[in-house]
């Protein structure tokens, strides 16, 4: 067969102005002068503490497994399982013929998991995130949000063009001023349980007495709580010992379950309306099934976890012991290192990957200008080695910068 060819056509301009990739080039000639610039790492190894990432052996602390489930050999039989029962692909959204007995199972069970009366399970943490406020909210709607909150609820924010009111992080007094404050009907108070990049947790029980008290719903990410905290790993909403009919919880599958997807849990008459309203639900194909089956394994891994969960907590305490006044006030598997420069940041990342480690940089637009970092993820599959490691790396390099 003859190759294909085709012609490339010039980008229009006008006289006084660069063209549109000209433009395009310039700003991202920009982002890399200032150190913004995003680059990817080839991975050519499973999700484990030591990786191989573009021909180096590398000590990970970069990704989100907290529990060391990503390449469980369970899981991994589970998917070959799923594959041979269900094949690979689900063929159609869940509201025509994609949702099947698998899926029904997982989303019953999550919902079990969790103490929710139903759940529904998305492909992705982000599709989840920007389900919810759109389908309960509209332009007379108000929505009240932590400043630090991931940017997919940032977005599903914006796409309910309802109007948002983001309070200064985990301050619950000026969150209570602005319900005060409102006189709408529909209201919203939406937080991360456990914050993506400082690691602490939010004040779920004040927020929800506020969302009682002024008649609000309120929607918790818990994307980095869910198989982490709470009894086998229920989650921030159950360490905090709430249940309420106000509450929503959503939470990722990717992370703690080693898995992939998200689901979104309540009480049956808000599921039923998602289930109605939702477009990334409604239009969406359905995740495949046989995740749905490697992932009802995950969650059977996830309650009888209290080992993995205990082995967590003492990598963190040894952590925080080794860099005593380093950290970000933190007690979760999220660490981060505060650097505030950017291309500080990306040195001292540069000059741990030099030593064999592997500790994203983190900037702006992830976090607030001027608070660039190191993101230090840890699992429950690290020892006391590694972390000892890095520890020693750490003091190293921040030593010869002083």
């Amino acid at each position: 067969m003859a190759a294909a060819t085709f012609k490339t056509l010039p980008l229009s301009t006008s006289p006084n102005s660069p063209s549109t990739l000209q433009a395009l080039r310039e700003q991202l000639d920009r982002l890399e002068s200032e150190s913004l610039l995003r680059r990817r790492r080839v991975v050519n190894s499973p999700c484990l503490t030591e990786v191989n990432s573009e021909g180096a052996s590398l000590l990970s602390f970069a990704s989100n497994d907290y529990l060391g489930l990503a390449a469980h050999p369970v899981l991994a039989e589970s998917a070959a399982e799923g594959a041979k029962r269900w094949g690979v692909g689900s063929g159609a959204s869940h509201l025509v013929s994609g949702h099947t007995a698998v899926h029904e199972a997982l989303e019953q069970a999550l919902a079990s998991f969790v103490g929710c009366d139903a759940a529904l399970v998305f492909s992705t943490g982000y599709l989840a995130n920007i389900a919810v406020m759109p389908a309960l909210l509209g332009r007379n709607g108000e929505i009240f949000a932590d400043r630090l909150n991931h940017a997919s609820l940032v977005d599903g924010a914006l796409l309910s063009r309802a109007t948002v009111h983001r309070y200064a992080h985990n301050d619950t007094t000026a969150l209570e001023k602005l319900l005060a404050a409102s006189t709408a009907r529909d209201k919203l108070i939406v937080s991360d349980g456990v914050f993506s990049m400082d690691g602490d947790v939010a004040p779920l029980g004040e927020l929800l007495s506020l969302a009682e008290r002024h008649d609000a719903w309120l929607l918790i990410d818990d994307a980095h709580g869910f198989g982490v905290l709470g009894p086998q790993g229920r989650g921030s909403i159950a360490s905090a010992g709430l249940r309420s009919d106000r509450l929503i919880h959503m939470a990722t599958l990717g992370k703690a379950a080693g898995v992939s997807g998200a689901f979104i849990a309540g009480t049956r008459t808000v599921m039923d309306w998602l289930l109605q309203k939702s477009r990334p639900y409604i239009f969406t194909t359905a995740m495949p099934p046989m995740l749905a089956h490697v992932l009802l394994h995950a969650l059977a891994l996830i309650e009888d976890a209290d080992d993995r969960r205990h082995a967590l907590m003492q990598r963190i305490a040894q952590l925080r012991r080794g860099l005593p006044g380093k950290l970000l006030p933190s007690t979760t598997a999220i660490q981060p290192l505060l650097v505030g420069d950017n291309a500080a940041a990306l040195q001292l990342s540069a000059a741990l990957r030099e030593n064999g480690i592997w500790v994203p940089a983190i900037r702006p637009p992830t976090v607030p200008a001027g608070t660039a970092r190191l993101r230090i993820s840890l699992s429950a599959a690290h020892t006391e080695d590694q972390v000892a490691r890095l520890v020693a790396a750490l003091v190293q390099h921040s030593e010869a910068a002083t």
